[in-house]
């Protein structure tokens, strides 16, 4: 059961940050030519500071740190 819970954590945590990433890549049309590392530090730093989240979306991603980000971009 758990390992089911952390499965559909770990998909909602890929939805959610392919839609920040989408979000910003406006922004930031650069983001095409940067690697994983730099766009899961943006994507970090944008998480930790201003990034318009529910609660309960913004308490899933908190604990990832960027290699976990990393990691959930790059598993596609």
């Amino acid at each position: 059961m758990d390992e089911k819970r952390k499965d559909l954590d770990s998909e909602r945590q890929k939805k959610l940050l392919l839609g920040l990433v989408s979000d910003l890549s406006a922004s930031h049309p650069e983001f095409y030519y940067q690697s994983t590392i730099e766009i899961a530090s943006l994507l970090k730093d944008h998480i930790d500071s201003n990034a318009k989240l529910s609660v309960e979306d913004k308490a899933l991603l908190a604990p990832l740190s960027r290699h976990d980000i990393q990691l959930r971009l790059s598993l596609q």
